[in-house]
């Protein structure tokens, strides 16, 4: 249950793919990108709120970015994923970003296990904090959509039937990698982040263990060792590993993810990528 957690909150927010073992790189389907409130809870929700006052200098990712990654089991490609900051709307009087993450198998495993995984997540564009998430899954016969919103004034989560208290400036599972980007990322220190994911609060550490020069398909590139963690005891309990690397400028870019399970081990190799543009707000 625990490493189950770890796989579905730690890959899902970096590039949210998803593939049986590999089931587990993303997960969202359109229909996120409308202007409109996020619940009849929160329609009354203003900007100029003092609880959502936060502004994050974003000099790492802008409107138009994409990044595309080879999926691997083992030494088998999987299938691709794609993570793409697609635009900037108005959502709840505000300016947010778009982000958008797919997963496809390739024909291999679509043969025996077809994966079309899509998540899409609403995030403000000036404090960098979720507004609402969505997801839908298909992997095989298994069929799954969920949809949640962030309440982000009273600090709580409309989740299905319930609303769940959260942390100020909460992020969601997708939404959490941008965040990380923006942030100084210093070897030998840690960034802490708060984490709603399908219920939970999952409370996040990302260390920075070193740097190192990485060659993917996409270039080589000089790259910063990350290690996320959830920080409640008794979750992760060192089932898995996740080792990320990113590009050691502001962009911050995510070139390769390695994580290691029981089973073996899981990679999502950059490929191909374009850069976004930056804007002001």
């Amino acid at each position: 249950m625990g490493n189950s957690v770890f796989k579905n909150l730690i890959v899902v927010m970096i590039i949210g793919c998803g593939l049986a073992p590999i089931a587990y790189f993303v997960k969202v389907q359109y229909g996120v990108a409308q202007d409109k409130p996020l619940t009849e809870e929160i329609e009354s929700l203003y900007p100029g709120d003092d609880a959502i006052n936060r502004r994050i200098d974003n000099i790492a990712f802008g409107v138009g970015e994409w990044l595309q990654f080879d999926i691997g089991y083992g030494f088998i490609n999987a299938g691709t994923a794609t993570l793409e900051v697609s635009d900037i709307i108005e959502f709840n009087g505000r300016p947010a970003y778009q982000l958008v993450s797919t997963a496809t198998s390739n024909k291999f495993f679509s043969s025996f296990y077809p994966v079309r995984d899509r998540v899409e997540s609403i995030v403000d564009a000036i404090g960098l904090f979720s507004w609402r998430f969505e997801k839908e899954i298909r992997e095989g016969k298994y069929r799954s959509h969920r949809k949640y919103a962030f309440d982000q004034i009273n600090h709580s989560v409309i989740y299905k039937d319930d609303t769940i208290e959260v942390a100020p400036y909460v992020q969601d599972a997708l939404s959490v990698m941008y965040f990380v980007r923006t942030q100084e990322l210093e070897v030998g220190q840690s960034v802490f982040v708060e984490n709603f994911t399908d219920g939970k609060n999952y409370p996040l550490e990302v260390k920075v263990k070193g740097r190192e020069k990485i060659k993917t398909k996409a270039g080589e590139f000089e790259c910063l060792e990350l290690e996320p963690l959830l920080r409640s005891s008794g979750i992760f309990k060192h089932e898995g590993k996740l080792t990320v690397y990113v590009t050691d400028d502001r962009m911050r870019l995510p070139v390769l993810m390695k994580s290691k399970v029981v089973v073996g081990s899981i990679t999502a190799e950059l490929t191909d990528y374009r850069l976004g543009r930056l804007e002001e707000f």
